[in-house]
């Protein structure tokens, strides 16, 4: 397993500013968007691409073009939802599948509750966005689903996460499979509620609101 915590100064500002209880849920969503653009950049340095050629104005030259099958791009519902437009707007071509999954607050495992993804991922790298990675448990089951579907490459974008998940995740999958994860920063600790500390609260109520909660 890898870990990238990216640093650049646009990456920590961003981050700041999503920490701070006075930005409101639009302010909220524009720097979520704004921060996985640059976290996507960091994420797909892997992405497996082909030789082409083409010819300029001038001359012709060499290039890559994306290689086939196209990427699979996993927001998990509902956090997740958030991060997707960011994240197409780096990788327009990539296909999208989504996977509902929710934690009991109380025992905080994670159960599936909706999914619409391929039935054969071999040879497919596959994108998770998950805002929060606190205790993992949501997102070593989202591995687990994708790995079970024949994916061999999962890359999870996480705004932040805490010491707690990344063992989770390390115990989970060591170094047997490829699994990376890129996170704009790794923070102190758990609550005893599960959330990341100091973190910035709940990112799917900072972006949608509590409705329905």
């Amino acid at each position: 397993m890898h870990i990238h915590v990216a640093e650049h100064p646009l990456i920590s500002q961003k981050l700041t500013a999503l920490r701070d209880e006075r930005t409101d849920s639009i302010a909220f969503r524009a720097l979520t968007d704004e921060l996985v653009i640059l976290l996507s950049y960091e994420a797909t340095r892997g992405l497996r691409t082909v030789p082409c050629e083409v010819v300029t104005p001038v001359a012709p030259a060499s290039g890559v073009d994306l290689a086939s099958p196209m990427p699979l791009v996993v927001p998990i519902l509902r956090a997740g939802l958030g991060m997707l437009a960011g994240m197409m707007r780096l990788l327009p071509n990539a296909e999208v599948g989504f996977l509902g999954m929710v934690r009991n607050h109380e025992s905080l495992v994670a159960t599936t509750y909706a999914e619409r993804l391929p039935n054969d991922l071999s040879g497919r790298q596959c994108f998770v966005l998950d805002p929060m990675l606190a205790t993992g448990g949501t997102l070593v089951a989202a591995i687990e689903l994708l790995f079970a579907r024949g994916a061999t490459d999962v890359t999870a974008i996480c705004l932040l996460a805490a010491p707690e998940g990344i063992r989770r995740v390390q115990d989970s999958f060591g170094d047997r499979v490829d699994v990376t994860i890129v996170t704009a920063g790794l923070d102190e600790k758990l609550t005893d509620r599960g959330y990341i500390y100091p973190g910035l609260g709940d990112a799917g109520d900072r972006l949608f609101g509590s409705a329905g909660y």
